[in-house]
């Protein structure tokens, strides 16, 4: 009887601090969407079409968000066809609705190209062939935003892929979203603001409008959102 009441005591507690953590993690995102709110002052109408996406870019305002392909926005089943996960077809287009560009970070065999187009060129040949879904995979998305390893070193969980990614977005803020947790805090410990997708318990994705309130944000926020 002890040893069950002390085992029930235990998963209360660790209920408790997981949930504790969970709602840390979501003021915080609260408190970013009330910080943008904050910093950008009203416009009108044709003062805000004014506004071009080269300014924002210019002003640190706009943001770049990557992904991790496989179980993160696509599942490979055991008969090896390709389909989307479910919620990622409706993301990228909200993402899309929303003019915010994205990017893949992931890894493949070196070997399929010398270049990161001729890599990706390969890449969408292996997923398209498997496709099952009835929503074709967004491709045109991600332009020309596709980094793979060009040696075999510069394979995930080596940095190189992150950095070259954060680089190319320039004075854009950077979000990296994965399956796993490993990858998540190596993208924030470069500069990202990283997060956990498919946790139970919390959202698929990021949530977009947060995306948003990032790209109004003070420099320096490289956090990274977890679930405890």
């Amino acid at each position: 009887m002890k040893t069950t009441s002390v085992h029930k005591t235990s998963v209360r507690k660790a209920s408790a601090k997981e949930n504790s953590g969970r709602r840390i993690a979501w003021r915080m995102l609260l408190a970013l969407g009330g910080m943008a709110a904050l910093a950008v002052p009203a416009a009108g109408p044709a003062q805000a079409a004014s506004r071009t996406a080269d300014e924002a870019g210019r002003a640190g305002r706009c943001v770049v968000v990557y992904f991790d392909l496989g179980e993160t926005l696509v599942h490979t089943a055991e008969d090896k066809s390709v389909r989307y996960l479910p919620g990622a077809a409706e993301y990228l287009r909200a993402l899309r609705a929303r003019h915010i560009p994205v990017g893949l970070i992931t890894n493949v065999p070196s070997s399929w190209g010398s270049t990161d187009a001729e890599r990706a060129a390969e890449l969408k040949k292996v997923i398209d062939k498997d496709w099952a879904g009835g929503t074709p995979f967004a491709w045109s998305d991600f332009g020309d935003r596709i980094f793979t390893p060009r040696t075999e070193s510069e394979r995930k969980p080596a940095p190189a892929l992150w950095k070259r990614a954060k680089k190319a977005a320039g004075p854009c803020r950077v979000v990296y979203q994965a399956e796993t947790s490993e990858e998540a805090q190596m993208g924030s410990s470069l500069g990202y603001f990283s997060y956990q997708v498919d946790r139970p318990g919390w959202p698929a994705f990021l949530p977009v409008r947060m995306i948003t309130a990032l790209s109004h944000l003070p420099y320096g926020n490289t956090a990274s959102v977890k679930g405890s």
